[in-house]
């Protein structure tokens, strides 16, 4: 369970470890985090998921540690195992590439590492098992020139090399993007902001759902004050405030309830947007919106989250988006859905993908989904933006960013409002 005292997973920098099997990858991560949190065997495959540790790596600060299986496993089974291990390259903001120091450099860790390179993913690189007799470091000069980059010697047995590996990741983690907001560039200082949070079925006792929470965090930082309030409420809420909000920002399921009590000249969004915009890249998820107006019955939906949950009765994602599109399109949609790391890689048979608002993900996998379906030429529109398009109050939601001003006049035939 995330509390207001941790950091959650995905603002954690994620830094994966890639090899060949038996390279060491698991002893060297059991060595990073000074703990048995993979298992270790001399038998190549031992890891055949990937392994995840949260954890405060000094100097990086919060992160989340991946164990991954060999990529050079063999078999049915062993390529299963290399996808997904491929597939955590999709949300590695570090990667580390390991060399085991009794084989040496080949053409397998020179592929690797083009491919890390590809997706612009800084990598630190390792030689392995140093401590062993059949390692010769009068190679380690020749493997340098060979893969074009610095490697560090390490022995996982007796810790030697681990400190200058952790400064090395401290190196490669300035060439990450710079922080980005999710809401403090939209606000002042001594602002009001108003959190709109409804309290029913879905909401967890005892604790605020992981976006309320982060938003929470992220207005205090800016130095402004946070009024948190539920949807029947919220009137009696700006009546009583004696100073107008900088800003409204409401779960997007209360979106109707909250934009008719909110005045028009009180900027309001959702928190979904904030994610799309934080996680995602927000022109390209609204100009996905588009497509729900040539929508046909029988066309393919796929309704996409990042996590996994306990439905309720009136759940988002299989009830109430898929009714919402049903009376948009006014016959029946056929629909698909992916939870977690199993969004398909091949999305051509749909027509739209939905995707959540991915609080959940980080920024590498979320934009990766979004780039995916991009580049496939399939729509993709997430939670907030969605809704807030049905519901037609599309304008208002997206006032507050005045980025989107010349996507939205140049693409929307959208009349009554100046951008």
């Amino acid at each position: 369970m995330t509390t207001l005292n941790e950091t959650p997973n995905a603002l954690r920098l994620q830094i994966a470890i890639f090899g060949r099997r038996n390279a060491g990858k698991s002893s060297l991560i059991n060595a990073l985090t000074n703990q048995a949190v993979a298992l270790v065997s001399d038998e190549p495959g031992t890891t055949t998921d990937p392994v995840m540790k949260a954890m405060e790596l000094l100097p990086l600060g919060p992160v989340n540690l991946i164990d991954t299986a060999g990529l050079d496993d063999e078999g049915p089974l062993g390529e299963l195992r290399v996808e997904r291990s491929y597939q955590m390259l999709n949300r590695t903001d570090l990667a580390i590439l390991v060399v085991d120091g009794t084989i040496g450099v080949t053409d397998f860790e020179t592929q690797l590492l083009r491919k890390i390179q590809a997706r612009k993913i800084p990598v630190a690189g390792v030689i392995t098992k140093t401590d062993m007799a059949g390692y010769n470091r009068a190679q380690c000069q020749k493997w340098q020139k060979e893969l074009g980059m610095e490697l560090i010697e390490v022995s996982a047995r007796n810790g030697a090399g681990i400190n200058e590996l952790k400064k090395a990741l401290s190196r490669q983690a300035v060439n990450l993007e710079p922080e980005l907001f999710l809401v403090g560039d939209l606000i002042h200082p001594g602002d009001f902001v108003v959190l709109v949070i409804p309290i029913d079925k879905a909401a967890p006792k005892g604790r605020l759902i992981l976006p309320q929470q982060q938003v929470i965090r992220d207005v205090l930082e800016r130095d402004a004050i946070a009024v948190m309030t539920k949807e029947y409420e919220l009137k009696a809420t700006l009546e009583r405030l004696g100073k107008k909000p900088a800003l409204v920002i409401t779960d997007s399921q209360v979106f109707l309830k909250v934009t008719a009590d909110t005045p028009q000249e009180i900027p309001l969004t959702s928190f979904s947007i904030l994610f799309a915009r934080f996680k995602g890249d927000l022109p390209e998820l609204v100009r996905g919106v588009k497509v729900v107006e040539s929508l046909r019955p029988g066309d393919k939906v796929l309704i996409a989250e990042g996590c996994t949950h306990h439905r309720q009765c009136d759940d988002i994602g299989t009830v109430k988006i898929p009714r919402w599109l049903r009376q948009k399109v006014g016959g029946e949609l056929s629909f698909e859905w992916a939870s977690g790391f199993s969004l398909p890689q091949d999305l051509s048979k749909y027509r739209l993908v939905i995707h959540c608002g991915g609080c959940m993900l980080n920024r590498r996998e979320m934009r990766y989904r979004v780039a995916s379906a991009k580049e496939q030429g399939i729509p993709i529109v997430n939670y907030g933006v969605f809704i807030a398009y049905v519901q037609g109050i599309f304008p208002r939601a997206l006032e507050p960013f005045p980025e989107l001003k010349p996507l939205l006049n140049e693409e929307f035939e959208i009349t009554g409002r100046t951008f």
